[in-house]
This record gives structure tokens, C-alpha cells and sequence, in this order.
């Protein structure tokens, strides 16, 4: 899959842009502040709906506007796919695709893949577990779009169970009642996040240990994945191997409900959900111990950058290259590093990356240019500007 054309209108800093695409790595250089990263995130929100730099849809609204406008044009072999996200902080946003207007807009996840990696995604390794559980949750649903579906159901119940606790710890009674039936939904879409988090773990361990040794060297500990939940029969955090029973998800769905009769009482007097995916945590491992607190910075950045590896792979794994999107990561890695990562961008359908200083990018990987500065991006063919493809 790659991007084609891309339009986008009050996006951030762009108040229009309309530029060309290509298959193969593309640069967008310029300096700080300019908007290159502006550019890519918008890719990147086609595929997740969600930024990589900021929580809300608001700061990616161009100031004084009231809407942000992303539209692109992909090809998925010989299929083009326009895609139209209309940006509406504080309202309903709406999605067209091919034209047609989608009913819920998440039903646009996992029609768009990508995967991006930029300074941020240190936070994956030292960050705290809602940067892991997004990471996981993520990848489910561009693999399996109807997980988005049972992710929203479990958010939703979650959130009327816990203002029902907080009413339960005074007035007790009936809402105990009513508490039982809230259980029911949340452990029946608590056990199937369970079960899908579970399997992807599996699914993508061997890559991260293959990607962590390509990038830190044979001679590094081997890195492995784990999971911790508040459910112990969905994981202690122990690292997954190859013989570790994956259980199902009514498996899970009977332990979660067991879990949440035996914390019942401590739920009561603390007023929220103390047992679910929601308080979970995904465990990275360097050989026997966690990284979490023993990893070095080196070894935190090559961890981060072969959990972005082993998730292309994956993907890739599925029948389709995603889109790969490096924001401005070169600079910051060592030469072993850019290699690891260089070698995957170079044979990816399509890469996008942003840098300062275009000599911070590997030679092999300088292929189309845009040049960002000045409200302008230009794009650079065989050294020589086009006509101006966005403003």
C-alpha cells in the first residue's frame, strides 16, 4: 500500500496542501518547526484516527478554524482507495471512502495500515502502561477491524460501571443489583481484549526478538514480551514462548468474572474497576529481567525500534506492506541502528521520512524529496523543484 496524493485542509500549521506521492522512500526535509512532522502525522491519522504526538483532536485544527480537513488517494495493488477524514473537535468527526459516507467512523481502521516511529515511542519502554496498552490495542485493530467494536463496548461499560461504584459505595442496595448486570457486559468484552491481546503478543514475539537482535547485535540478551494483568489467568508477565497456552476468550471471560466477584468489596470502597484490560500492562523483556527500570538507554532505544521492526513485519506477514513513516528517528540512532532500520525502509512499498538535515538520512534511502519551509512544500525530483505541489 501507498499513498498516492495527499490533500489536507486547515491540518495543523497547512492551511492547504495538495502534493504527489510515490512508491518508495520519500524525504520531507526542513527545519524545525516548518511542518514536516505536520505531514506525516496526517498519514498516520488516516490509519488509527488518533495522533502519535498529542491525546485530543484539537491542536490538529489549524488556529482559528473550526475543522481540519485529511484526504488521500492509496493504492493496495490495483485497487485506489480515496479516503476523506472531516476533523470536528468537540463534534462527531465524518469519514468518506470512495465518496460514500461511512456510517462510524472507526469503521475506516484497519482499511488504512502504517507504522510509524518517531522520538516518542522511547515512551513504549520507559513510559507508563497506557503507552503499551495503546501500542497493543492499536495494532489489534488494524489487524482485526471488529476488535474497535469491542474495544469501544468495554470503554463504554467501563466508564458506566465506574460512575455506578462511586454511587454504589454510598447508597449500596439496588445498585448492587444493577452491578451485576454491568459485570456481565464487561467481562464478556474484557475476556475477548484479553484473548486478542494475548494472541498478538504470541504472534509478535519471535519478531521482536529477531528485530532486537538485528538491531543491538547477536551478542545482546534476548528480548521477549509478556503479559500482566490484573486477571492472572491472562499472564504473571512472564515472557511468552513458543509453548505458552494462548487461553480463550471465554476462558478469560469466566477468570475475569470470578477476579471481579473475589475484588468486589475493594471496588466498593474505592468506587472504580479494579480487574480488566484497562489496568493491564504489556512486559518487555531483556533476557531473564524486565526493561522497564534495568534497560539502558541504548538498549531502550534498540528495544523501541525493534517493536516498530517486528510490527512491520507483522503486517507485512498479512499479505500487505504498510506504510512505513520515520519521524525524525536518524539523527538520534547509531550507525548499527540506522542499518537495521535503513535495510526494512529501503524495501517497503512506501516510506516517509522526516528529517532536519537530509544528510541524516541513510544515501540509499534519499529517493523523492519535498522540501519543507517557509509555508511551502515543494517537491524535488533528480535535484530540480516541481511546480509547487502545496502551500
Amino acid at each position: 500500500m501507498y499513498v498516492r496524493h495527499l490533500q489536507l485542509g486547515s491540518f495543523r500549521s497547512w492551511e492547504r496542501v495538495d502534493l504527489a506521492l510515490g512508491p518508495g522512500p520519500t524525504v520531507f526535509v526542513g527545519r524545525n518547526g516548518e511542518g514536516k512532522t505536520n505531514l506525516v502525522e496526517a498519514v498516520g491519522y488516516l490509519a488509527t484516527m488518533s495522533s502519535h504526538r498529542v491525546s485530543g483532536d484539537a491542536p490538529l485544527v489549524r488556529h482559528g478554524d473550526g475543522q481540519a480537513v485529511v484526504r488521500a488517494a492509496l493504492r493496495s495493488g490495483d485497487r485506489e482507495l480515496l479516503v476523506e477524514i472531516e476533523i470536528n473537535p468537540g463534534r462527531a468527526n465524518r469519514v468518506r471512502v470512495n465518496r460514500g459516507p461511512l456510517p462510524r467512523p472507526r469503521e475506516l481502521l484497519g482499511l488504512v495500515r502504517t507504522v510509524l516511529f518517531a522520538p516518542e515511542d522511547l515512551s513504549l519502554v520507559r513510559g507508563d502502561p497506557t503507552e503499551r496498552r495503546r501500542f497493543l490495542d492499536e495494532l489489534l485493530v488494524t489487524r482485526t477491524p471488529r476488535l474497535a467494536g469491542v474495544r469501544s463496548d468495554y470503554d463504554r461499560v467501563l466508564k458506566q460501571r465506574n460512575a455506578l461504584l462511586k454511587t454504589a459505595r454510598l447508597a449500596r442496595g439496588k445498585a448492587i443489583e444493577t452491578l451485576d448486570v454491568w459485570d456481565a457486559h464487561l467481562t464478556d468484552a474484557g475476556g475477548q481484549l484479553l484473548a486478542a491481546r494475548r494472541r498478538l503478543i504470541a504472534d509478535l514475539a519471535p519478531h521482536v526478538a529477531r528485530a532486537y537482535a538485528e538491531v543491538a547485535g547477536a551478542e545482546a540478551a534476548v528480548a521477549g514480551l509478556g503479559y500482566s494483568s490484573t486477571v492472572p489467568l491472562a499472564g504473571d508477565g512472564t515472557a511468552v514462548t513458543a509453548e505458552t497456552a494462548v487461553p480463550s476468550a471465554a476462558e478469560l471471560t469466566a477468570a475475569m468474572r470470578e477476579r471481579i466477584a473475589e475484588r468486589r468489596g475493594d471496588e466498593l470502597d474505592r468506587g472504580m474497576t479494579l480487574v480488566g484490560p484497562h489496568r493491564d500492562d504489556l512486559v518487555l523483556h531483556l533476557g531473564p529481567s524486565p526493561a522497564k527500570g534495568f534497560a539502558s538507554h541504548g538498549e531502550s532505544w534498540s528495544l523501541a525500534l525493534a517493536l516498530k521492526l517486528a510490527t512491520f513485519a507483522l503486517l507485512r506477514g498479512d499479505g500487505e506492506d504498510p506504510v512505513l513513516i520515520l519521524d525524525d528517528v536518524f539523527a538520534t540512532l547509531d550507525a548499527e541502528r540506522r542499518a537495521a532500520l535503513a535495510a526494512v525502509a529501503g524495501s517497503a512499498e512506501q516510506t516517509l521520512i522526516t528529517a532536519a538535515v537530509l544528510d541524516d538520512v541513510p544515501e540509499e534511502l534519499r529517493g523523492a524529496r519535498v522540501e519543507v519551509g517557509g509555508g511551502y512544500a515543494l517537491l524535488v525530483k533528480d535535484g530540480t523543484a516541481a511546480a509547487e505541489e502545496a502551500s
